[in-house]
């Protein structure tokens, strides 16, 4: 049974989480002095992920307490690479002090490889970054603008299987973007079909955990199509994160299921998965086109990603009515965390 959240506090006095449940806004009141044992457990990360079907970037912000981070993707999907840098600072001094709400509040870093801002201008989110030798001493500049399309988004409060543990998170999709990123002597247009989604967690996390995402933003027949699919992230008892976004329209979604082929009992990321639930309102297939994957694995941290990029077909039942998916980009990942 989902639940849909109330507003009020996130946390009580204890760092527990008061009600789980599910809402279209960010309803519920963070408050990051709450969080217990938060040099360990507290993860906070914002992440944005922009492109069309030839190519994308992506920006991840990320404070997790005894380290720091940022990462940024550019991905090209007819070469089938992408070119990652990634910044991290293990027990750093101070954090970034993350806002504790994604509506509000600005980011801004800057250190000797990077000069970074996310901030609010107008009702838009303006994403700029400046790193000086992001691959083989060429630098990369990204100036993108992003308008939100629907009104609503994903929002999710819930708990691990430890009541001490928590995850809140933000999923909006349909940012219209604008804007370029510049690489060596290329110039990437990104006001040209390109379409984005944040990805906002704030929570006290458990220390192992698997996560499935998919999502998807594009333009459908005169009006857009987006959807948030995923488990993994707590339990799903009282929420889950499945919504699918069409034009000004929004449906909320039961459970569903990733199934990604294996072969010699190893998944095999680049065959084509099926993403469906058991009342047959969902059924997809995702053709990969490419696996952007990392895999970190120091001492007593690991990190298997898999973010596979590529095409989705199949249907969504909502309202008695069948919306069709037809070859729209997007992308679906597994990853799992030892952190």
């Amino acid at each position: 049974m989902q639940k849909q959240l109330t507003e009020g506090p996130l946390l009580d006095s204890k760092g527990r989480l008061i009600e789980a449940g599910f809402h279209t806004r960010l309803i519920k009141s963070y408050d990051k002095n709450l969080v217990k044992n938060k040099w360990l457990r507290r993860k906070e990360w914002d992440y944005y992920y922009v492109g069309n079907q030839d190519y994308g970037i992506a920006l991840t912000v990320a404070d997790n307490g005894y380290m720091t981070l940022i990462s940024v993707s550019l991905l090209d999907y007819h070469a089938k690479n992408d070119i990652t840098r990634t910044l991290i600072n293990f027990l750093p001094f101070k954090g970034f002090n993350l806002p504790e709400n994604s509506g509000k509040g600005d980011i801004h870093i800057r250190k000797k490889q990077v000069d970074l801002a996310f901030v609010h201008v107008d009702g838009k989110r303006h994403l700029t970054l400046r790193m000086d030798d992001f691959e083989k001493g060429y630098p990369i500049d990204i100036d993108l603008t992003l308008e939100q399309m629907n009104k609503d988004s994903m929002v999710i409060a819930v708990p691990f299987e430890n009541p001490k543990r928590f995850y809140y998170n933000q999923k909006i999709n349909l940012l219209k973007a604008s804007g370029n990123v510049t690489y060596g002597d290329k110039t990437f247009d990104f006001s040209k079909d390109c379409l984005g989604v944040l990805d906002w967690g704030r929570g006290a996390w458990t220390y192992h955990n698997v996560w499935y995402w998919s999502s998807l933003s594009a333009h459908y027949e005169n009006t857009y199509i987006g959807f948030n699919l995923g488990y993994g992230f707590g339990t799903n008892l009282k929420a889950t994160e499945n919504m699918l976004f069409v034009g000004e329209k929004t449906y909320k979604l039961e459970d569903v299921v990733f199934d990604i082929p294996k072969e010699d009992g190893q998944y095999d990321y680049l065959d084509v998965w099926r993403i469906h639930d058991k009342h047959n309102m969902i059924d997809l297939t995702f053709s990969p086109v490419y696996d952007r994957n990392s895999l970190t694995n120091a001492l007593v941290i690991k990190s298997d990603q898999h973010q596979v990029f590529g095409t989705f077909e199949g249907y969504f039942n909502v309202e008695g009515k069948k919306i069709r998916i037809d070859k729209l980009f997007g992308f679906a990942e597994r990853v799992e965390n030892k952190w």
